[in-house]
């Protein structure tokens, strides 16, 4: 009986030893999920994009901005003039806080007086809001210090100090949900359209029906389309099944147009579809192209922010995150469904989408006929 149970372990390791793509996942996976958890999975966002509107232009008020500059927490990466700059920049995502410096700043402190200054926030991370609304208030705090050591000649009760007032927008409650829903929608898109296309190809390569498929007049274009039709009508239709619930039991607001999210995802699909067909070149098996697909989504889902803020990364993985699609189509959802921004805030995700889905589309149909051939 042993000697029995050690053939058949032996015939399966030869099994796995004959074929190195599937031993290299099998090894890669574990290696590469440590390292993306060991520097991706942090939550203590610092260098955090910030606009500043200082209306008081004076010295106290600078020594506020240079504050919050030394912190480490907040990048001072532009100036703005009014609130309608401030918001445009939060809403084309150039800025995930501003801080609002009034115009008597420094004349209230002068007198002794309390003074507010407001630190707007972009809610729709809750962990990069609550890290900034953490860091925004300490801030506060300390130069409150300051100001009263400066003060300590004059009578306690007048001694001055500043009060951060935070305001987070589009998402006030910073609710989870509300960060994860429409993240899910992405990943389900990717995943979906990847394994099943994937999958769907090379089971007709192990049947042998795509052989039957070769000698009639179909061209690998129309095989490619009339393969991938039904996958991506099953996509969308998890799209808005996932909106439907998102908003009917977890309460998320959807404050763009559902159109433009349609459409904007349908460019992402090309993407997806594309790396799909790749997989199907690359696999003999449906355990094999099962694997690849996952080998490649692991890693997207990790560096893509939809679990950790991308802004909390190492720098070098930040770079690594503006070659996963899944990044960019992240950014149009959320923009989409949280703040409700048009087209013209996401020209520029949109237009890295359009050239990974032609770059992986074009390789990919290119394999594909090659295999057919």
């Amino acid at each position: 009986m042993l000697a029995r149970t050690l053939s058949i372990t032996r015939k399966e390791v030869l099994h796995i030893v004959r074929d190195p793509r599937t031993l290299a996942v099998i090894f890669l996976i574990p290696i590469i999920q440590l390292l993306l958890l060991g520097y991706a999975a942090t939550t203590d966002v610092r260098h955090l994009p910030t606009a500043v509107l200082d209306r008081d232009r004076s010295a106290r008020s600078r020594a506020l901005v240079d504050a919050f500059r030394a912190s480490g927490y907040f990048d001072l990466v532009s100036s703005v003039d009014g609130e309608d700059a401030l918001v445009w920049a939060m809403d084309s995502g150039q800025v995930r806080a501003g801080l609002i410096v009034p115009a008597d700043y420094a004349e209230a402190l002068e007198r002794g007086e309390k003074v507010s200054v407001a630190v707007v926030i972009d809610g729709s991370d809750p962990n990069v809001a609550n890290t900034a609304l953490a860091a925004a208030q300490g801030l506060g705090q300390a130069q409150s210090v300051e100001v009263v050591q400066a003060a300590l000649g004059s009578r306690l009760e007048a001694m001055p100090g500043i009060e951060v007032q935070p305001r987070v927008w589009y998402n006030p409650s910073m609710e989870s949900a509300n960060f994860m829903v429409p993240g899910l929608i992405g990943v389900i898109l990717s995943m979906l359209t990847m394994l099943l296309t994937s999958m769907s190809i090379v089971r007709e390569r192990e049947q042998g029906t795509i052989e039957q498929l070769i000698v009639t007049p179909i061209r690998p274009a129309e095989l490619i389309v009339g393969k991938v039709t039904p996958y991506v009508v099953i996509a969308f239709w998890d799209l808005l099944e996932i909106l439907f619930i998102g908003v009917w039991w977890f309460g998320v607001p959807v404050r763009g147009s559902v159109p433009l999210l349609l459409a904007l995802s349908a460019v992402f699909l090309a993407t997806s579809l594309g790396l799909g067909i790749l997989i199907s070149t690359l696999s003999k098996t449906q355990q094999e192209a099962m694997m690849l697909t996952f080998f490649i989504l692991l890693p997207s889902i990790f560096l893509s922010g939809y679990f950790f803020p991308v802004a909390a990364m190492p720098p070098l993985l930040q770079h690594v995150s503006k070659l996963i699609p899944l990044t960019y189509v992240l950014v149009i959802i959320r923009a989409v469904v949280l703040k409700g921004v048009g087209f013209e805030m996401l020209q520029g995700e949109v237009l890295a989408l359009a050239v990974f889905g032609v770059a992986v589309l074009g390789i990919a149909a290119v394999r594909f006929r090659k295999r057919l051939e």
